[in-house]
């Protein structure tokens, strides 16, 4: 029997299959590892060894194009995936097709730049094609890979094709046993920002940056986890450096726009957005992100109609973009054409699309839909695009509602009680939380258009205060936070409350009061009254089934990832309410609920009460909220600029015939809700 005819093994062997076609290569038995590569992509179509093993196997017997086509398949399953670039690249070198090869190498090591080989590819290709600065920049990075320790370049290796653990293992290993190397600290640190550890990694590429002060990629990298923590100025600091020492730069040029835009300055992240754009090739991916940049910005100015034309702009250049149409359906007042939905509806079914694309697109195509009133297949496209979402989600619902029940074990009306006084004395703060779609930017426009209050954004120095208590490398199923709140003397408290007041300041013009609209934040009451004894705290809060409904059929564009399913939604609100219920027992009087269908029935009522509750004179623009000119950064920002609406409030009910598991699911929270 030959290789190539022997039965396909079972799932539990294809490991040692592929082992097989590792060694049949080594001995140079080309023919037979790709019979053998080939009868297992029978049965693992998808399978990433079999089809870049098969891939190798092609070209190395001269079948240069059946290996190129066999790589298509393994980008289409695996687009992450830095060695199928790299080995694109040697089949483009087999076909002496120089340019095609320097594109399929630079997309390798922008994946995965600890290449050594591959960098000393590009340096000959560069030579080739008589371009000196990036050859030099080539063998900059070969010779560089050559002093970096196997070990470290090995574990980087892992870590980008997406093996977080043995990656990290191996730097930690290595790290015990020779102390602080500067590259093995920057690989630490990036684990750290993909398991979203970012505070530990703020401090492990400051740390290494002292080391190594001229070392670009690694200020890069501390750049953008600066930007993750919204330490936008700071960011800047770090971006202005680098782009003094390369001013044509157009990535540092993007950063130092996405940050400007972080502190509030959209004219001027609208200004270098444009600016970079102007030097990036126009039909490039480059450009759709950059027209899509600026068209959220555009939104957020409320400048609507020139934001459209930006996010079509992104459209032509990117047909499939998935975030685009997305963008264009989550204004809620744009209405696509017919011709607009046809051609969605191709993108989101074609095979070669994109899972990020798909979703963005179903999430498009249900919106689209409801808007024309087909309500059944809106909640078909709606369904298939949480599908999506939620399976590449990593939300635990038993985290939140572990929290919850460490809040009301430790955060008792004795515990406040004796901790009377605590934290910093600033009235300035009101804080805004709840759930997302229960009506919070609308509390937020109404409050923001008072000559007192200034309205910033959903800042994250409550949640990046709380991941600062967590520690380093917190156990999930342990955590330190709440229960280390006991063991905190009063000095901690004010130092934290004073810390707030002044990393928020950036985001102010000078008005006496300011908003915190950050939802989640009602997880964490307790702390902040500890630190803000005298800020106020307003729960937005809307009809389950509305607020529910509203949450499943909105893509957000991080976070919130308990939206995505029915189950987690139901659980994340009766939570909510259970936590809301605690606050108030340990905080009687503390927290102002505002139900989101008392503001829509009696606005002028509902006003005066949030005012008062804020220590505010009653002013009429507060009335005419929808007048006031400012930038709204969420989803309901085109919403807010409309007068009231009764319609909103049972939309849900044309998706009620489908949302039956939703009702049963939230239970008693059905009437509890109003308590």
């Amino acid at each position: 029997m030959t290789l190539a005819s022997q039965p396909v093994p079972a799932s539990a062997d294809v490991e040692r299959e592929v082992k097989r076609i590792r060694d049949l290569l080594k001995e140079r038995r080309f023919a037979d590892a790709v019979g053998l590569a080939s009868d297992l992509r029978t049965n693992y179509p998808e399978n990433r060894d079999v089809l870049y093993l098969l891939a190798i196997g092609l070209r190395q017997a001269r079948r240069i194009l059946d290996a190129l086509r066999v790589l298509e398949d393994l980008e289409l399953h695996h687009p992450g995936m830095s060695a199928l670039y790299q080995e694109r690249g040697h089949c483009y070198v087999a076909l002496k097709e120089a340019p095609r090869a320097i594109e399929a190498y630079e997309r390798a090591v922008s994946i995965n730049a600890a290449l050594p080989d591959t960098w000393s590819m590009l340096e000959g290709l560069y030579r080739l094609v008589g371009d000196e600065g990036k050859r030099q920049r080539a063998a900059a990075y070969a010779t560089r890979l050559k002093s970096v320790p196997p070990d470290v370049v090995k574990a980087t290796g892992l870590f980008c094709e997406g093996d977080l653990g043995a990656a990290e293992k191996l730097v930690r290993a290595y790290l015990v046993r020779h102390g602080n190397q500067v590259e093995a600290m920057r690989l630490l640190a990036r684990i750290g920002v993909a398991r979203e550890v970012l505070d530990d990694a703020e401090v492990l590429l400051a740390a290494a940056l002292e080391l190594a002060p001229d070392y670009t990629e690694l200020r890069r990298d501390y750049a953008c986890v600066l930007l993750d923590r919204h330490k936008h100025a700071e960011a800047i600091v770090q971006l202005d450096r680098l782009i003094g020492a390369d001013p044509k730069n157009v990535d540092y040029r993007t950063l130092r726009a996405t940050a400007t835009v972080g502190l509030g300055d959209f004219e001027g992240g609208i200004r270098g957005f444009e600016g970079v754009l102007r030097d990036t090739d126009p039909k490039s991916r480059a450009a759709a992100d950059l027209h899509l940049s600026i068209a959220h910005a555009l939104k957020t100015l409320g400048r609507r109609q020139e934001a459209i034309d930006a996010y079509n702009a992104a459209i032509e250049v990117r047909p499939k973009f998935g975030d685009a149409y997305w963008s264009l359906a989550n204004l809620k007042t744009y209405r696509f054409t017919d011709e607009e939905l046809s051609t969605m509806q191709a993108a989101e079914a074609a095979s070669d699309t994109a899972t990020i694309d798909r979703y963005h697109l179903c999430f498009a195509l249900g919106k689209a839909y409801e808007d024309r009133e087909a309500y059944e297949r809106s909640w078909a496209y709606y369904e298939r695009g949480n599908a999506l979402k939620r399976a590449e989600s990593r939300y635990r619902p038993d985290l939140v509602e572990q929290n919850t029940a460490l809040q009301k074990q430790f955060c008792t009306r004795e515990f406040f009680e004796e901790r009377s006084g605590y934290g910093a004395s600033s009235l300035e703060p009101i804080f805004i939380l709840g759930l997302p779609r229960a009506g919070s930017t609308l509390l937020e426009q109404i409050l923001a258009s008072h000559s007192q209050v200034e309205g910033t954004q959903e800042l994250s120095d409550v949640p990046r205060a709380v991941l600062d208590l967590q520690g380093y490398n917190p156990d999930l199923n342990n955590p330190r936070y709440p229960a280390c709140l006991a063991a905190m003397p009063a000095s901690d408290f004010l130092a934290m409350g004073e810390r707030y007041l002044a990393d928020t300041k950036i985001y102010r013009t000078g008005k006496p009061r300011f908003i915190d609209k950050m939802p989640n934040n009602f997880r964490h009451v307790g702390l902040i009254h500890l630190m803000l004894p005298n800020a106020k705290i307003i729960d937005a809060r809307r009809e389950p089934m509305a607020c529910c409904f509203g949450n499943l059929k909105q893509l957000y564009a991080r976070g919130q990832e308990f939206a995505y399913s029915v189950d987690d939604i139901a659980r994340y609100y009766r939570t909510y309410l259970e936590l809301m219920a605690h606050w108030d027992a340990a905080l009687p009087g503390r927290v102002l609920r505002v139900l989101h269908e008392d503001v829509v029935d009696d606005l002028e009522g509902s006003v005066r009460r949030i005012l008062k509750f804020c220590g505010l004179e009653f002013e009429a623009a507060c009335l005419e909220f929808h007048r006031t000119e400012r930038s709204v950064r969420t989803a309901s920002s085109e919403q807010v600029r409309q007068p009231i609406y009764r319609e909103g409030l049972d939309q849900w009910r044309h998706f009620e015939r489908w949302l039956g598991p939703l009702r049963e699911a939230l239970g008693d929270a059905l009437s509890r809700y109003r308590e």
